[in-house]
């Protein structure tokens, strides 16, 4: 047996020990992002093989947390992609306006700063008071940091250019406190975000939602988990509701394509059918 063969067989055993075990599945993820992500953190731990690594996950949870730090895909930053929230503010909140109440979903937040970007939209367009806002991901690590809004104060500078270009209505430093060498989200806008534990490709839907965001996260999962998880936003949208996805992700090919028209191609976003 090639050894490229007793490697594939080696993933597979750990994926089924982690999801066993502890009840997340990366068994779906693109097997070529996992596998770099397992030789990592093999490396990173001092492991001679991915075989090894299986008895120390069974009986070490630290150990487990650790890989799934490593799994986790955390790159973010505030107002990233800044054309999208001004489509966002241009053409999807005033449409949101004529619902009496808002359910906002930001799925795979990672450590929050796009779920805090979107939240100064909804507050700068006078939706908050009548929007219910979940910002989930199935890192407990990323979700810690995401509730204590803590943001580097280098990146000041770009947060602030950003800000202006998705259409900002005041200044970015309106909605921090500069302290300690740090940027700390100000408490009334924490406030308006429940930061909360949900594993897209295990948990359920998110009944009557009206906007999601889930962006660069199913990029790393393979066509079955997509369709899976473009079925679980369709399920969760209201009519009428609104899904945006990353630049390099699409709904094409999907079943669900035909029940979605698009609202913007380039920012990807998306609006669920009557």
């Amino acid at each position: 047996m090639k050894s490229g063969d007793i490697e594939t067989i080696e993933i597979r055993l750990l994926l089924d020990t982690i999801f066993l075990r502890y009840g997340y599945d990366f068994r779906g993820y693109a097997k070529a992002s996992i596998r770099r992500r397992i030789l990592q953190f093999m490396k990173m731990s001092g492991t001679a093989c991915i075989s090894d690594m299986i008895p120390r996950l069974i009986h070490d949870e630290s150990y487990f947390e650790k890989m799934v730090m490593e799994f986790s895909i955390t790159v973010t930053e505030m107002f990233r992609d800044p054309s999208l929230f001004l489509t966002l503010r241009q053409k999807v909140l005033p449409l949101l306006k004529s619902h009496p109440f808002i359910k906002v979903w930001h799925a795979g937040c990672a450590t929050g700063e796009e779920a805090y970007s979107l939240a100064i939209l909804i507050h700068e367009e006078a939706l908050d008071k009548r929007t219910t806002f979940f910002a989930t991901d199935f890192n407990d690590n990323a979700l810690k940091k995401a509730k204590a809004g803590i943001l580097e104060l280098e990146c000041a500078r770009q947060y602030s250019q950003n800000y202006q270009l998705s259409g900002g209505k005041g200044s970015f430093s309106d909605y921090y406190h500069a302290r300690y060498g740090a940027l700390a989200i100000k408490r009334g806008l924490k406030k308006k975000i429940t930061f909360a534990n949900h594993n897209l490709v295990t948990d359920q839907v998110f009944s009557e939602t009206h906007l999601i965001l889930c962006r660069n996260v199913m990029i790393y999962f393979d066509k079955a988990l997509q369709e899976r998880v473009i079925r679980l936003f369709y399920e969760s949208l209201v009519h009428g509701g609104f899904l945006c996805l990353g630049m390099k992700e699409s709904l094409l090919f999907s079943e669900y394509q035909d029940k979605f028209r698009v609202i913007d191609q380039k920012n990807k976003i998306f609006q669920k059918k009557a």
